[in-house]
This record gives structure tokens, C-alpha cells and sequence, in this order.
């Protein structure tokens, strides 16, 4: 058996109390296309994988465990997404459609000092960010 090495992959997951209803939010807001998605036996989704080009979501239901959804402090609840956008107008245009579909702004898209960003809570808590800086790549 030949094996291909491929290189590390960093990929998030998140619990949603209703997941199917997150999965096609995150569809409509962000873009994401739904590549699996593994019904649970209560309603809920078991597995569900998003994609978005290279970015990779993983989604499941809260199921009743109550995970905590932290409260923003000043700007930024301490944790969240980041995606590192094409261009600015891919910024402008995924705040544009998340905040049409609900999402609640919380820095509308600007400049900041090393990129171009915005951020978003999802309908859930979870906080997104989407910013022209990849990580890694660049030195700021």
C-alpha cells in the first residue's frame, strides 16, 4: 500500500443547539457548502462537514450538554473562526450577506492596521472573523 503524505490540516468544530437549522444558516451567511451530514436519532445532526474553498467546518448538535456560548468583552468574546478572505470585497460581500441573514455586527469590514476585517456573532454566539491577513503567510 503506497501512502501520499499530506500536510497538517487545522479544522474547527462547533456545537449548534439546533445544527440543522446552523448548517443552513452558515450556507446562506458565509458561503459554506454541507459535504456530509450524518442525522443523530433525536433530530439533530451526529456529523455534518462544511467547506468553503480550503476551510473546513465540522458541526454537530449541542444535544442538550449546554455549552457555553462566552460573552463578548468589549470586542471580541476571546475565541472564534477566523477565515482569511481572497481580496476586500470578499470581506465586504460575506459581512454584507451574514448580516442579512442575522448575524449580529461586530466590527462592520475596515482596515485595521496589518489587513482588511469584519466579525460577526452568529445567531448561536459563535464569533466569526473574516480578514484579508492569512496567518502564517505574511509577516505584519
Amino acid at each position: 500500500m503506497t501512502s501520499t503524505a499530506r500536510p497538517v490540516g487545522l479544522h474547527l468544530y462547533l456545537a449548534y443547539r439546533d445544527a440543522p437549522a446552523a448548517l443552513r444558516w452558515l450556507e446562506a451567511a458565509f458561503g459554506f457548502v454541507t459535504i456530509n451530514e450524518i442525522p443523530d436519532d433525536r433530530g439533530g445532526v451526529a456529523h455534518a462537514d462544511l467547506r468553503r474553498d480550503d476551510a473546513v467546518v465540522v458541526v454537530f448538535s449541542d444535544d442538550g450538554a449546554g455549552y457555553d456560548r462566552p460573552a463578548p468583552r468589549g470586542e471580541t468574546t476571546g475565541r472564534g473562526a477566523y477565515l482569511s478572505m481572497p481580496d476586500e470585497a470578499a470581506v465586504d460581500a460575506v459581512f454584507a450577506t451574514a448580516v442579512a441573514a442575522g448575524a449580529t455586527a461586530v466590527w462592520e469590514p475596515a482596515a485595521s492596521d496589518w489587513n482588511h476585517r469584519c466579525r460577526v456573532l452568529d445567531p448561536e454566539g459563535h464569533e466569526w472573523t473574516f480578514a484579508t491577513l492569512r496567518p502564517g503567510d505574511e509577516a505584519y
